[in-house]
Parts: C-alpha cells; structure tokens; sequence
C-alpha cells in the first residue's frame, strides 16, 4: 500500500470550473493523450496555460469570449491537469508545441476560420514557438506574462526548489518553497492561487518532473526571431511588484521585437490584468475584432 505521502503525489484530486462545453480527447504523436474543453460559436481562439495551471486558468472562468461571439478550446498540457504525464524528458517546448498541433488538428477543421492563440506564460512561449514554425496557420496572438526570452536554457534555480517540495511533501511543500520570498503585501493571495490551481492536477509526481525539465529547454533561439513573425500580436504585461516571476520588461521586450504588436497592462496599483478573467478576456475579444486580424480568420 502507498504511503499517505506517496499517493498525494500521484492522485491528486481532480476538479476544474463547472463544465459548460464539451470534452475532447487529441493524441500527441508521441502517445500522449491530451484532454480538454471546448464551447462557444464562431471563430476559434484556443488558450493555453502556464507551468503548474490547468485548462481553466488563462482567463479564469470567465465565459466572455463565448458571449462575444466565439469558440473556446482550453486544454492541459502535458503532465498538468487532466492531461497524460508523457515520458521523461517528454516535458520540452518542443513537444509542447507538438502537442498544441495536435490540439489544433483535433479541434480545428482544416479550411475553416483560423484561429487565435492566447496563453499565459508557458502557454505564451509554446504559441509564440509554433507561430514561428508557420506563421500563416493563426489569425493573431495574445502573448499573456511571458517569462523567457529564447536563446540558450538555463539551470532549474527556483523551479528545482519547487520540484523537491512538491516530491518531498506534496502541496504543502511546494508553497512552502515557493512562499520564500513573496511580497508580503501580495503572498496571501499568491498562496491561495497556487494552492487552488495544484488541487487539479491527477499527478503531481509528473507535474513535478515538468518543472525540472521545461525551464530547462528553449521555446525559440531568441527575440530577434519574433522579428519576422508577420502577425498580429496583443501582448499583456503584468506589474512587477505583484507579479515578478513575469517581468514587465519581458513583456516590453516582446512587444518590441513582435512587429505587429501592441502592449496592456494594468493601471498602477491594480491586481495584473493576467489575473482579472472577465477584463483580460473583453481585451482578447476586441483584439480578436481588429481588422487586421479578422481579416487572417477567414
């Protein structure tokens, strides 16, 4: 029988907001299953997560994207949520953006409209990677408290720490390293969310071993590719004082270097716009209404 410790680690408990929409299945080409949900009519924007989120959490619940008009398919990525562990060292960017490949061929008819991409973090370094591979499969992106630049992996340095909390004492040893160091005027409700989002992931034991291994790989070789990249962008920056593991100057560094795109962020003194679901959606959704971007849809 599996110690108390040991089965936190591999069944966590499974929980995601109401189901409003449908579930789907893809298949990654490596045999992982990836599972998801998706509602709503008209032009699709698929949201993809960050590092240690589920399918619900890019724009937190909220359902105004689908009241304005549009499909929403969310997914977990792999080892997070719902979705399959994958295999060790399965957990690159590389695969992950295999792995929205797959998603997109399994939810998104070929000749149909195209749709826009919008992630947070990990989600935005995957979808700013596979524009890179074929620009002209998404209408625009929505670039959410990107965190890496491209360019050379680094070490784990934080994400290690997390890991061994996470293998040593589950939930509660993951905020006990990640609590180290937290504004105070920010770190209740920081706790609160991270504790929230690790309720749902089935294994935590995989979700571990994602945070050893995706820091250590590279979504692209650096900023100077997003130069190129000929699509409409809406980039979303968050304060550093809330907020500082996705710098604002990361964000300004994107924005910058995207040529098509223009920066957000909050108001001084406000939660970051990342946070605020049902705001950060009506921004996507009226980036979705530009021209430039309508016009890429089909």
């Amino acid at each position: 029988m599996a110690s108390p410790r040991r089965r936190s680690l591999s069944r966590a408990r499974s929980w995601r907001a109401e189901p409003i929409g449908s579930d789907f299945e893809a298949a990654a080409g490596d045999g992982v299953t990836l599972r998801g949900t998706r509602d709503g009519d008209g032009p699709p924007i698929l949201l993809a997560h960050g590092l240690t989120a589920h399918r619900e959490l890019v724009v937190h619940g909220s359902n105004a994207l689908q009241r304005r008009g549009h499909e929403v398919i969310r997914y977990d990525a792999r080892a997070h949520g719902e979705s399959d562990a994958g295999p060790q060292g399965s957990r690159t960017y590389d695969h992950l953006g295999d792995d929205m490949e797959a998603v997109l061929a399994a939810t998104v008819p070929a000749g149909g409209p195209l749709p826009v991409l919008a992630g947070h973090s990990m989600g935005a370094h995957t979808l700013v990677g596979l524009a890179l591979r074929d620009p002209d499969r998404v209408a625009g992106l929505v670039v959410i408290g990107p965190a890496v630049v491209g360019g050379p992996a680094p070490d784990g340095g934080s994400w290690d720490a997390l890991a061994d909390g996470l293998e040593r004492d589950g939930i509660d040893g993951f905020i006990a390293a990640y609590s180290e160091g937290l504004d105070p005027e920010w770190s209740e409700t920081l706790i609160r969310i991270a504790r929230d989002r690790l309720s749902v992931h089935r294994d935590l034991g995989a979700l571990a071993a994602a945070l050893r291994e995706i820091p250590r790989s590279s979504p692209f070789d650096g900023l100077a590719e997003l130069e190129g990249l000929d699509v409409p962008a809406l980039v979303v920056a968050s304060g550093d004082e809330a907020d500082p593991t996705h710098p604002y100057a990361v964000a300004e560094a994107y924005a910058e270097s995207l040529p098509r795109a223009r920066l957000i962020s909050e108001a001084s003194g406000q939660s970051p716009l990342a946070w605020q679901g049902g705001r950060l959606s009506r921004e996507i959704a009226t980036f979705c209404a530009e021209d430039a971007v309508r016009e890429r849809v089909g």
